[in-house]
This record gives C-alpha cells, sequence and structure tokens, in this order.
C-alpha cells in the first residue's frame, strides 16, 4: 500500500487529505473551542502540526470521529 493511501471500508485506497479548522468546524458542525474541548479530552482526532503555527486534521479520521457519534446516537435511542 501507497504511504500516502489508507484502505477505507471498501477496501479501496481513499487519499488522505489534510483539511483546516475552517472545514471541519464546517463538516462537523462545532465552534472552534467546543473541537478543542473534544481534542483535550482525547475524544476527537488530534490535529497535525504541519509547521510551527499550522495544523491540519485528517479528513477521514474526522468522518469517521462523524461516523461514530451518528452510530452512538443512534444506538442510544
Amino acid at each position: 500500500m501507497n504511504d500516502q493511501t489508507e484502505k477505507c471500508p471498501s477496501n479501496e485506497p481513499t487519499p488522505l487529505r489534510f483539511i483546516r479548522m475552517r472545514e471541519v468546524i464546517k463538516k462537523t458542525g462545532l465552534c472552534k473551542s467546543s473541537i478543542y474541548d473534544l481534542i483535550n479530552k482525547k475524544d476527537f482526532p488530534q490535529p497535525i502540526h504541519l509547521s510551527a503555527r499550522s495544523v491540519a486534521f485528517i479528513e477521514s479520521e474526522v468522518e469517521a470521529w462523524m461516523a461514530d457519534r451518528i452510530s452512538a446516537s443512534r444506538n442510544n435511542k
């Protein structure tokens, strides 16, 4: 497997993609402070440090977190 891909559930390689905080906010509907609270509690994917002042998230990890939250919500009813 290529270092820049990871396997998705359908066994097809998915290219890794970094997304910035603005896109994470749009995808999740959470505000920045809520995201950082979850990160500090280890309840959200950890950001990747791209440089001294720049971080990003791995899109597939954020999407997996979202799917887990949906599943947990559906299973608790």
